[in-house]
């Protein structure tokens, strides 16, 4: 994990030292996790050699679309964003907070004492570092601070890697993510293709990075290297198939919660909770009990929840969003709206796969355009005071 002193420094290397970056990684005693194909998607898994990455593989993506394509180059990083992201390995999904027994002399607890492994997630794309940056603000720096996430977190290594193509549901430049990673990671890379030449330009952003990228062969890289490696950033930025207009756009959201818009996409929603589920930047949980058929052991477990399910709002006398139309709504303006007001910072990172993964094709840019027709900026009422109930 980055820290406050960072020593930056940039360096080219040819493609085939992409395998000596991860075994100096290794080296260290992380564990690589990283992006493979399996199943004919694109899946994070433990990666212990380049072979393994989705060499050539590109990705076409569209409502409620994902299809793998092939590419007639051997680029490494090719393709945009699949259904997980590293949230998983950082907030997991299912968490095991303790267990409990049966002996002779009643129930023993044991807490979940199992010891962080070091894990070093290499692929990380521009939005989803973002995304990463989000969770660290509520979950590491939060009022609420995770003990598990933290002990993750601190233990975690990044490679990023610029986006070289965008997706067809990416829109990361208006949400000021992307496509280039600016910061919090240890080492980032552009990948780069002239012609025969295959190589990397690198930057170290922590002190970690630095030494990682001094053990492998490199170079000190060229103005027309460093040039190529911002066209390549330059392409991406200019393929953006999708756009947000951010402008007072939490005022936006607070002050529309009955235009006709929200009762429109609810003939469509299926409040599935995939949109939740595939987001790098959701949090929300509950809490199970667990136990075996003979009542000898039982475990008290954290699993991901959303705000899509009925019995998220459930409270005394019935759930507080009991409609579609009130559960999207609550999930756009907090998402786009209200993060603001609990985080400082919108809860987009623009990945777009909440439009990908959506069954029924919703895509939000086009809801968030479909609000602002006719809706001129204007001044919201302070959250909790005018703000109807459900919403903020």
């Amino acid at each position: 994990m980055p820290g406050n002193d960072s020593h930056h420094r940039s360096a080219t290397f040819e493609s085939e030292r992409l395998q000596s970056l991860l075994d100096a990684v290794q080296s260290r005693g992380y564990e690589i996790l990283g992006p493979r194909v399996r199943d004919n998607t694109i899946v994070l898994d433990r990666l212990s050699s380049i072979t393994e990455l989705p060499t050539g593989a590109g990705a076409e993506q569209n409502n409620a679309r994902f299809r793998m394509t092939s590419r007639p180059d051997q680029a490494f990083f090719s393709f945009t964003v699949g259904a997980q992201s590293w949230k998983n390995y950082l907030h997991e999904p299912t968490l095991r907070l303790w267990s409990a027994r049966r002996d002779q002399n009643g129930f023993q607890i044991d807490a979940n004492q199992s010891l962080p492994r070091k894990q070093a997630f290499v692929g990380v794309r521009p939005c989803e570092l973002n995304a990463i940056l989000a969770l660290d603000r509520v979950l590491l720096h939060g009022v609420s601070a995770d003990s598990a996430y933290r002990s993750r977190r601190e233990n975690t290594l990044i490679v990023a890697v610029d986006c070289g193509v965008a997706g067809g549901t990416c829109f990361c430049t208006s949400m000021g993510t992307g496509p280039r990673a600016s910061s919090g990671y240890d080492l980032a890379l552009t990948e780069i293709i002239e012609g025969d030449r295959h190589y990397f330009a690198a930057r170290a952003e922590s002190e970690l990075g630095a030494e990682i990228l001094d053990g492998i062969p490199h170079s000190v890289p060229t103005e027309a290297e460093r040039a190529a490696a911002e066209n390549v950033v330059a392409r991406a930025a200019g393929q953006m198939g999708r756009s947000v207009n951010t402008t007072s756009i939490r005022d936006l959201l607070v002050r529309n919660p009955s235009h006709p818009r929200w009762d429109q996409v609810a003939t469509r929603c299926m409040t599935c909770g995939n949109c939740t589920m595939v987001c790098p930047t959701c949090f929300c949980t509950t809490i199970t009990d667990v136990t075996d058929l003979t009542g000898e052991h039982a475990e008290h477990r954290r699993l991901w929840d959303s705000c899509f399910t009925l019995d998220y709002s459930y409270i005394h006398g019935g759930a507080v969003r009991s409609s579609a139309k009130s559960r999207f709504r609550q999930w756009l303006t907090h998402k786009f709206g209200t993060w603001f007001d609990q985080f400082g910072q919108s809860g987009c990172v623009g990945c777009g796969r909440c439009i990908t993964w959506c069954p029924a094709g919703i895509d939000v840019t086009e809801e968030l355009a479909a609000l602002r027709e006719g809706n001129p900026p204007g001044t919201s009422p302070p959250i909790g005071k005018e703000t109807p109930r459900g919403i903020a």
